[in-house]
């Protein structure tokens, strides 16, 4: 969130190993070739994953750059529910997780990569401001809601920093969103604790799904209750975030 008081500071939080090197090809073109007066901040978790390819594509490059693309789109096109999950960083994995335990209650999920909230914030809020001040002109539409307008299902964002963030960029989705993230005292502990902990691993990512698709009546409580129970979720827990 501090990020997004400094105009000239690009943050990003990458998931693999191909987008760090997008990112830094670009930052050294801009930076030192064009001779921008920008900088970027990246962060770089060390936990040891195995990296997948880069997709294929230009928009996958594009996406990095400008803040998303979809990663991981679900093979079942025909399903009756649907998700499109956010991950970023450090949770992504739990997202890519989250989609497969999904697939267990019959949910077809895409999983994007979010490589920076920050850049779509500030390209939605310079589309807005621009079609503010050309009330006569055809409006633009943020990069954003190009990205998702024509996709189906909820929506939900897990990262690891405050819910606040993911939800800064609310406004220009097509549909609400469910928001997770690490708010709270930071802790000391293992990943997997932590994560628990702060309701932001796979089956907490899973189980805001299921009771979005609820909440819009495309599945029924009960179904949200058995998944509680699945996936071994303490409801009684204390909130995090106030904890």
């Amino acid at each position: 969130m501090l990020a997004l008081s400094v105009p000239n500071l690009l943050a990003y939080d990458p998931a693999f190993a191909f987008e760090i090197g997008v990112i830094i090809q670009d930052g050294i073109r801009r930076m030192y070739v064009n001779q921008e007066s920008i900088f970027y901040y990246l962060t770089v978790g060390n936990e040891p994953l195995p990296m997948p390819a880069m997709p294929d594509g230009d928009a996958v490059r594009e996406g990095i750059l400008k803040g998303m693309y979809l990663f991981k789109p679900s093979q079942r096109k025909d399903a009756q529910l649907r998700a499109q999950l956010f991950g970023s960083g450090a949770i992504m994995f739990e997202v890519l997780k989250a989609q497969e335990l999904l697939e267990k209650y019959g949910v077809a999920a895409d999983v994007w990569s979010v490589t920076s909230y920050k850049e779509l914030y500030r390209e939605a809020n310079d589309v807005q401001r621009w079609n503010m001040l050309h009330p006569g002109e055809t409006p633009k539409m943020p990069f954003v809601t190009q990205q998702l307008k024509d996709t189906p299902g909820v929506l939900v964002a897990a990262s690891d920093y405050m819910k606040i963030l993911p939800e800064s960029i609310s406004q220009w989705m097509p549909r609400p969103l469910v928001s997770l993230g690490t708010d709270g005292f930071g802790r000391s502990e293992g990943r997997a604790s932590l994560r628990d902990f702060f309701e932001v691993d796979a089956k907490h990512i899973a189980l805001a799904t299921l009771h979005a698709l609820a909440r819009e009546k495309k599945i029924e409580f009960k179904t949200v209750n058995q998944a509680i129970k699945d996936l071994g979720i303490n409801s009684e827990k204390a909130n995090p975030a106030i904890t």
